[in-house]
């Protein structure tokens, strides 16, 4: 469960701005394994709505999607119609505690998931650590792992609504481990780490992530977790400083000038290890 979204709440909008984005990383990764892709078992650790599933289900033999949120496994299952019945299977349960016996999986993906989890930097990361130790278990010997996270620097200039809203994304870089840490924490769970990849044209919301006026709605916030912790009066100032610039004619340029350095440094990191 995250530790600061109400994905119960937002489940049914979550997918208007959010789609799987880098399958063909993933599939990449994966598909190094000594297992061919296509007889592969994976499992999707946090599969929130099921996009991640649903686009890579033609690759693989098997998807175990796994959430501890109701809602938003109810709207994964409608991705799935009948005749993936026996390609697919659905477990509501926390990453930390898998419902699987050991050394049952061919490859393991996460999708922005890791900073939801209410963690302490200062003693370690220790529920990170739980959770990587899990995929450890349930990971045949060789089996890859494939992280979709944000990194620090990426967090800090890759998003232009950030700079509306500095202190609330300050907070949320905290709530990410630095990726020297997981690469750590992969290594002491038994993890060889192959690489990162960098896709720098990805946008994390598609094209709605380039409209100018998409904070003011509810709909396109669901898209980034971060505005689920912009208080209620904070949001008022920020919608307000978005009209101002707006009515000034200087809203497309400040959201240019913020975003400049996106594509250079992308909006997100694949980090690809293997299981020893």
């Amino acid at each position: 469960m995250s530790s600061y979204e109400d994905y119960t709440k937002i489940a049914g909008a979550y997918d208007a701005t959010r789609s799987a984005v880098g399958v063909a990383i993933i599939t990449g990764c994966l598909g190094v394994s000594q297992v061919p892709l296509g007889q592969q078992y994976v499992l999707d650790a946090g599969c929130g709505t099921g996009n991640y599933s649903r686009a890579l289900i033609d690759y693989v033999r098997r998807i175990a999607a796994v959430d501890m949120n109701a809602r938003m496994l109810e709207q994964a299952k409608r991705k799935f119609p009948e005749p993936h019945a026996s390609t697919i299977e659905f477990h509501q349960a926390g990453i930390d505690g898998l419902p699987f016996e050991s050394s049952v999986f061919d490859g393991v993906m996460i999708n922005q998931v890791l900073h939801h989890i209410a963690d302490d930097a200062e003693s370690g990361y220790p529920n990170t650590h739980r959770v990587i130790a899990e995929f450890a278990r349930v990971l045949k010997t060789g089996g890859g792992l494939v992280i979709n996270i944000c990194s620090h620097h990426q967090l800090e200039s890759a998003f232009w609504y950030c700079a509306l809203i500095p202190e609330e994304a300050s907070r949320m870089r905290e709530r990410h481990i630095p990726l020297s840490r997981l690469q750590e924490l992969l290594e002491r769970c038994g993890f060889e780490c192959l690489g990162r990849t960098v896709p720098v044209d990805a946008l994390m919301q598609g094209p709605a992530y380039l409209n100018p006026r998409g904070p003011l709605d509810a709909g396109w916030r669901n898209g980034d977790s971060v505005w689920s912790t912009v208080l209620p009066d904070r949001l008022d100032e920020v919608c307000s400083r978005i009209r101002q610039l707006d009515r000034a004619g200087q809203l497309e340029t400040f959201v240019r000038e913020n975003d400049a350095r996106r594509t250079d440094i992308g909006q997100m990191t694949f980090i690809h290890a293997r299981r020893r």
